[in-house]
C-alpha cells in the first residue's frame, strides 16, 4: 500500500525560536506498518518525499523530480516495501508540500518569503519525529539518508538515539569543509544578487531565475568529479546550432558551445521551473549550519548515546563529501563504541554516485537492514591491513 498525504503538525517553534501557527508536512508511505517495521528516509538538498515509484502517479509527482531513490526502493529492491514499512517527508523550508517560504503565512495571507522562520537539520529531525508519532510509529528499525539526508540522520543519532534500531549514513559528513562552504556562499549570492529576488519577497511578481539557474550549475558542478565529467563532456562542442540563445557575449558566437555548457544550461533550465529559489537560501543554510559535535565535545560524544548499528557508505570519488570525513566519523563511533561499519564504493561519479548507481549502493543497505552490520555484503575500513587503502580517488574537482 502507498500513501501521499500531508499532516498538519500545528504550532512549531524552530530552533531559533519563532514560531509559525501550523506547520504542514507532506510525506510519501510504502508498504504496510507491522509494528516494528518501519524505515524512515531522509531527502537530500531538492529532493522531496517522492523516493519511491508509485503505480498511482508514475515517475512523476505534482511537477517534483523524478522518484529520486525509485531503483533502491521499492517492491523487490534494495529497501522492499513488501518488507518494509518506508515513510519519506519533505522537510521544512523546502518548497514540495510542507511548510517553507512560498507557502502562505495565515496571518497575513501572503507567502512568507524571507519572512519564514531559519531553519536547521534539527528543525527536520524534529519535524520528522512529530510526523511519526502522527503515523503510530514509535521506535524505527531503520534510519537512511544521503548528502544533507545523511546529515539528518546524524542528528537523529544524537537527538533520538533510543528511537533507532540500525542507521545508514550514505555520502555524508559530520560537517561541510571550508571548500564546500566557499561555493555554496557563491551560490546564494548569485540568488540574492539577481534584481528580481527583491530581499526574497518576489511571489506574484518576476522570480529570480537567472540567480537560481546560476546557484544550481554551481551545485551540479559539486556534484560531480573531475573523472566522470572529462568521460562525460570531455572539451566537445555541442554544435553552434545549439548555442544558447540567451547568452549576452556577441564574441561567444565565434567559440564553440561545449558540451559541458549544454549539460549545465539544460539542468538549470529544469530546475528553476521545480523549484524555489528563497527555499534554495534555506536549505543550503541548514547544510551549511550542521556541526554533528555543535553543544558536545566532540563527534564521539554525540554519538555516544546510540546503541544500534551504524552504516556509513562513502564513494572514492566524491569530493563533496570524502571518504576521509566518513572515516573520520567511523572512528569517532568506534571511540565512542557504537557498533558501526564504514564501506567505501569504489566509484569515480563524484557526489551523484549515491543517486545514480543503485547496483553498488543498494546491496549493502539491503544487508544492513536484514542482517545488521554482519551482513556480508558490507564491508569495513577497520578491517582492512592497509590504512591508506581508502584514499579517494579525487579530493577536488579544482586540484591541480
Amino acid at each position: 500500500m502507498t500513501t501521499q498525504d500531508t499532516a498538519d503538525l500545528g504550532e512549531f517553534q524552530f530552533l531559533s525560536g519563532e514560531t509559525i501557527p501550523s506547520l504542514e508536512v507532506a510525506y510519501e508511505t510504502y508498504g504496510d506498518f507491522t509494528g516494528d517495521n518501519a524505515v524512515l528516509i531522509c531527502h537530500a538538498l531538492t529532493g522531496s518525499s517522492h523516493v519511491a515509484r508509485r503505480p498511482d502517479a508514475g515517475d512523476e509527482t505534482a511537477g517534483q523530480a523524478r522518484a529520486w531513490w525509485g531503483d533502491v526502493v521499492g517492491p523487490g529492491k534494495a529497501i522492499d516495501t513488501t518488507e518494509y514499512y518506508v515513510v519519506c517527508a519533505n522537510v521544512p523550508g523546502s518548497c514540495y508540500g510542507t511548510t517553507g517560504p512560498s507557502s502562505e503565512n495565515p496571518e497575513t495571507g501572503e507567502p512568507y518569503g524571507t519572512d519564514f522562520p531559519p531553519v536547521t537539520v534539527g528543525d527536520w529531525t524534529r519535524a520528522q519525529r512529530k510526523l511519526l508519532d502522527e503515523l503510530g510509529v514509535g521506535r524505527l528499525h531503520a534510519l537512511i539518508g544521503g548528502s544533507v539526508g545523511g546529515m539528518n540522520v546524524l542528528d537523529w543519532l544524537r537527538r533520538y538515539p533510543d528511537d533507532i534500531g540500525r542507521a545508514g549514513v550514505v555520502a555524508a559528513a559530520g560537517r561541510l569543509d571550508a571548500q564546500v562552504l566557499a561555493l555554496d556562499t557563491v551560490a546564494r549570492r548569485a540568488i540574492t544578487s539577481d534584481p528580481n529576488w527583491n530581499g526574497g519577497h518576489y511571489y506574484g511578481g518576476p522570480e529570480p531565475e537567472d540567480g537560481l539557474a546560476r546557484a544550481r550549475q554551481i551545485g551540479h558542478i559539486m556534484y560531480l568529479s573531475k573523472a566522470s565529467m572529462s568521460r562525460k563532456f570531455g572539451r566537445r562542442s555541442a554544435g553552434r546550432e545549439t548555442v544558447h540563445e540567451t547568452s549576452p557575449d556577441p564574441a561567444a558566437a565565434f567559440f564553440p558551445y561545449r558540451e559541458v555548457e549544454s549539460y549545465l544550461d539544460y539542468q538549470a533550465d529544469k530546475f528553476v521551473d521545480r523549484f524555489d529559489a528563497n527555499s534554495y537560501l534555506y536549505m543550503t543554510r541548514a547544510m551549511d549550519d550542521f556541526d554533528l559535535s555543535a553543544g558536545y565535545e566532540g563527534d564521539a560524544d554525540a554519538l555516544a548515546a546510540f546503541e544500534g548499528d551504524l552504516l556509513l557508505l562513502s564513494f572514492t570519488g566524491d569530493w563533496h563529501f570524502t571518504v576521509e570525513q566518513s572515516e573520520a566519523l567511523a572512528e569517532a563511533a568506534r571511540e565512542a563504541n557504537v557498533d558501526v561499519a564504514h564501506h567505501i564504493v569504489d566509484s569515480d561519479h563524484g557526489h551523484d554516485a549515491f543517486l545514480v548507481e543503485p547496483e553498488k549502493v543498494g546491496p549493502p543497505l539491503s544487508a544492513l537492514l536484514e542482517e545488521g552490520l554482519t551482513g556480508r555484503l558490507i564491508t569495513d575500513t577497520d578491517d582492512e591491513d592497509d590504512t591508506d587503502s581508502f584514499a579517494p580517488v579525487h579530493t577536488s574537482l579544482f586540484s591541480d
